[in-house]
């Protein structure tokens, strides 16, 4: 599958949030169809717990961030927007079915990724939304979509990723799910400024945000790794694999593509991934897209 190399990011002229309404496309992959491989991303343990534990991570993340967009739903009087939201609210929706599909085969296969979808934990992080100001908690929502958007064009984007052997319907999933990303990108960035959040609360929460990523992950990871008997049984192993991914593809730079979000006056469309989406879209979903027979 052909794919661009990633580049410099690119500011868009000019902004196409408003060209871009989110479609929902119910689909349904086969997690089920091929062998069982506990590391299925290439035969690397530390790479298939980190894709492990974000997919264990998705469907309450995507409740949450619905959740806070919804917090707002009668005050968003543009009817643009509101179709976006909707499109926005279906796209996260199935984002969530879909992991879920695969994570009863991931907690399976002996990740230990099923805390995140208990009770005791859902109630935890309702409660803890309760406590946010709801503009705080959208502010929270439009940050994360910004990092989920960098993850989605360094995915769709970077051929060294693409051609990583893995199972191929988790690919399938991925890349839809990193197509989806980028087409509602701006929406809860969108809501934010309709119901006239600051810019001070904006950069402040992705500040917040930025720092505690990079402990959270390592913390997420560390804990899901120590669970795995191979890797009590092969630190050498254990070394060079968390190395080889906090280098490689994902995190080299990520950062530096996360800051460009505290730059006042930021867009999301700034970052024109229109092109990559297209060429995304007529692969996944064009007349001989690989995932037209997964629709439902």
């Amino acid at each position: 599958m052909a794919v661009r190399s990633r580049q410099q990011t690119t500011m868009a002229p000019e902004r196409n949030s408003q060209a871009i309404h989110p479609r929902t496309r119910r689909i349904r992959f086969r997690f089920g169809e091929n062998a069982d491989r506990k590391y299925f991303v290439a035969g690397d343990m530390v790479f298939s717990h980190f894709v492990a534990g974000l997919s264990g991570a998705f469907p309450p993340g995507e409740e949450g961030f619905i959740r806070s967009v919804r917090r707002f739903a009668d005050r968003i009087t543009d009817p643009d927007l509101k179709r976006r939201v909707a499109g926005f609210i279906g796209q996260e929706s199935m984002h969530g079915q879909e992991h879920r599909h695969l994570n009863e085969k991931l907690i399976a296969m002996g990740y230990p990724i099923a805390w995140w979808d208990s009770e005791s934990f859902k109630d935890r992080r309702i409660r803890f939304e309760d406590r946010l100001p709801a503009q705080v908690h959208l502010a929270l929502t439009a940050a994360a979509e910004h990092y989920t958007a960098v993850l989605a064009e360094r995915v769709l984007s970077s051929d060294e990723l693409q051609s990583i052997p893995a199972d191929p319907e988790v690919w399938h999933l991925l890349n839809w799910h990193a197509l989806e990303e980028l087409e509602h990108k701006s929406v809860a960035f969108d809501v934010y400024r309709a119901v006239d959040g600051t810019e001070r609360t904006r950069i402040a929460v992705m500040v917040a945000a930025c720092a505690a990523l990079l402990p959270l992950t390592l913390v997420s990871l560390a804990v899901s790794v120590g669970s795995d008997p191979v890797a009590r049984r092969r630190p050498d192993r254990l070394a060079r694999e968390t190395y080889e991914l906090f280098t490689g593809p994902i995190f080299k730079g990520l950062l530096t593509d996360l800051a460009v979000y505290l730059r006042p006056g930021f867009h999301p469309d700034d970052v024109d991934t229109s092109a990559l989406a297209h060429q995304w879209r007529d692969t996944l979903f064009g007349a001989d897209g690989v995932l037209v027979d997964r629709l439902k």
